[in-house]
């Protein structure tokens, strides 16, 4: 059974951080791709980053340098560095493991922006 588990949300101030887990179980977590998504109220779920089973990583714009995307092969386990965190960050933020044509997600963890 696969499953994916996010931990680490919860409410932070505008200009603070916070880091995202994501652990991995029932896939052979190396070879896959994972990545970060988050959807807002009312909004479509959109693409935080990715970063790829060599390590590579990509980022959407409104994110870049203020994100980092880090992954533990040993303990499956892929994370989210999240600073300067804006009150447009505020969203569930879900994990995705994705091999070929294969895609897992998380149930997502919910990040609360407030002063």
């Amino acid at each position: 059974q696969v499953q994916l588990v996010e931990s680490g949300g919860g409410l932070v101030q505008p200009g603070g951080s916070l880091r995202l887990s994501c652990a991995a179980s029932g896939i052979t977590f190396s070879i896959y791709s994972m990545g970060w998504y988050r959807q807002a109220p009312g909004k479509q779920r959109e693409l935080v980053g990715t970063i790829t089973r060599g390590g590579n990583t990509n980022y959407a714009d409104s994110v870049k340098g203020r994100f980092t995307i880090s992954r533990d092969n040993a303990k499956n386990t892929v994370y989210l560095q999240m600073n300067n965190l804006k009150p447009e960050d505020a969203a569930v933020y879900y994990c995705n493991a994705q091999f070929l044509k294969t895609n897992y997600w998380g149930q997502g963890t919910q990040v609360t922006t407030s002063s």
